[in-house]
């Protein structure tokens, strides 16, 4: 039987002659995107931080492979901090940090609350800014990589959505920065821009055109799959595919400060 992991990470050393394990820490791996890409790393034997607000959440990930869970609050600095305090207790190197956990709390500019647009920017901004900075020691040891999940509200503005779009714009630009700084000590950092997926944040959006306009949840849906021209949502596993492959230290090795749009042709 698979032991379930807790906060306190394994940093057991790998037998003599035995291939290194590679690492990943994940934020949002419990649901979404962040769920299909632990199970993408799981699938081809990574160790699998998975840093998340639920344990139990996460403990189904421990069936399909080495995943760790490792609490973490991304509105939170100290939690924030003291996640990336576990994962670099448990070992000197990383292969890969993926930035995933975001929220969206859409609102006309006028009722935008400034907690709210606040809480947007800590999550969406100020958490992956702080996991890279207090990370980067244990990437640097293995040339790793960083990915960013973005979102087509990083290349274009959308109503009632300011703050996300303005949270948005900053990760890409943080990503470019940092590809630019890191790039001299083999660290690559790209962003993911993913367009309408099928996640619990796109069937929110479902029900809140639904409610306020009248239509049914598969007019809504329609509505939203419209608004690109191959009309469909993108599927999380299909994200998480791209992700794997932009961690790859061979096929990626040279692919730095790029912005990935998956979003079906939304933005061409």
């Amino acid at each position: 039987m698979r032991p379930t992991y807790h906060a306190v990470v394994d940093a057991k050393q790998p037998l003599a002659g035995a291939p290194r394990v590679k690492t990943v820490a994940l934020t949002g791996a419990s649901r979404g995107i962040g769920l299909a890409i632990a199970e993408q790393f799981l699938a081809t034997g990574w160790r699998v931080y998975c840093l998340a607000r639920s344990e139990a959440a996460v403990t189904p990930l421990t069936k399909k492979g080495d995943a760790r869970f490792v609490p973490f609050d991304a509105s939170s600095t100290e939690s924030v901090l003291a996640a990336a305090k576990t994962v670099l207790a448990a070992g000197a190197s990383l292969d890969a940090l993926v930035n995933n956990a975001g929220i969206a709390l859409p609102a006309p500019l006028a009722k935008t609350s400034t907690d709210d647009f606040l809480r947007i920017q800590a999550v969406n901004v100020t958490a992956p800014f702080l996991l890279t900075r207090e990370l980067l020691p244990a990437l640097v040891t293995a040339k790793g990589r960083v990915v960013n999940i973005c979102s087509t509200a990083a290349k274009k503005g959308f109503k009632y959505s300011s703050a996300y779009c303005a949270s948005k714009h900053a990760l890409l630009g943080l990503t470019r920065a940092l590809a630019v700084e890191l790039a001299s000590k083999q660290v690559t950092v790209n962003a993911v821009s993913p367009g309408w997926t099928d996640t619990d944040m796109m069937a929110a959006s479902i029900d809140n055109i639904a409610s306020s306009t009248g239509r049914s949840s598969t007019e809504a849906r329609a509505a939203l799959e419209a608004m690109n021209p191959m009309r469909r949502a993108v599927k999380p596993a299909e994200v998480a595919g791209l992700v794997h492959f932009l961690c790859d230290a061979t096929a990626a090795a040279v692919i730095t400060g790029a912005d990935y749009t998956i979003d079906a042709g939304e933005t061409v």
